[in-house]
């Protein structure tokens, strides 16, 4: 009896190794397949969409598209939410609601409200479940319901360059300067200058760039150390893969 046992708990682990391997090629086909280019933009018709531009699959909640335009060889992560308007279905005008120059980065799980306008500016990288929205509950009346309040609503402006840590939040009426860093968790309301990092909730200035002083208060991390002239990407790849090598048989 327990060599039949074994068999057949055998047979059992192999069939559940077939189907997972089945599962995994299926998930890595609709990936392949459900993403969003310009070339192949399924059901979504935005206003732009540019060249090298992808949104992974599954795509998070998107209406609105005609308002929203998206620069070339942005990267859009699973389950990132873009919206134009209020709700579905409606006309916003001739001017776009929603842009991302070139080369933005969504992480995955990433919001972006626009019932009013919403800029993000090239080469601007979010990471994971930022939240950016140009609109807010107001709370005047105390005898009403939060959420049955008309809401209120600024324009968000995200400077190029930017970069946006971790579950972030960019609220209405927010202005970010060219290349601002933004501490994960922080909460960003008002105007933030140029070459700022911001952390906090509400964020504040924890360090800027003083053309003459440099970074105020100076960092505390070294210098990075510059790719030597005369090395291609082919070579870097190799030697990333050098480094690996000892880690996976360990």
């Amino acid at each position: 009896m327990p060599k039949n046992r074994n068999m057949f708990s055998s047979l059992a682990r192999r069939r559940r190794g077939v189907t997972s391997r089945a599962v995994h090629r299926v998930w890595a086909w609709a990936q392949e397949n459900g993403a969003v280019t310009a070339q192949h933009p399924g059901r979504l018709r935005f206003g732009r969409i540019g060249a090298g531009t992808r949104l992974a699959f599954p795509q998070g909640t998107v209406f609105g598209e005609p308002w929203i335009e998206l620069g070339d060889h942005c990267i859009i992560g699973e389950q990132v939410t873009l919206t134009a308007g209020l709700m579905p279905d409606l006309d916003l005008g001739s001017d776009p609601i929603l842009t991302l120059g070139n080369g933005v980065v969504l992480g995955r799980g990433s919001h972006v409200i626009a019932d009013t306008t919403v800029t993000i500016g090239s080469d601007t990288y979010c990471g994971p479940y930022v939240y950016i929205t140009s609109t807010n509950h107001s709370y005047d009346d105390p005898h009403e319901p939060v959420g049955k309040q008309w809401p209120r609503m600024e324009p968000v402006v995200i400077g190029p360059g930017c970069w946006i840590g971790t579950g972030a939040v960019i609220l209405p009426g927010a202005r970010l300067g060219r290349n601002v860093v933004v501490a994960a968790g922080a909460v960003v309301r008002g105007e933030v200058p140029d070459h700022a990092v911001v952390a906090g909730a509400p964020a504040r200035v924890v360090r800027s760039w003083d053309p003459e002083a440099g970074w105020q208060p100076p960092l505390r991390t070294p210098a990075p150390v510059p790719i030597p002239d005369g090395i291609t990407s082919e070579q870097l790849a190799a030697v990333a893969l050098l480094e690996q090598k000892p880690a996976e048989g360990a």
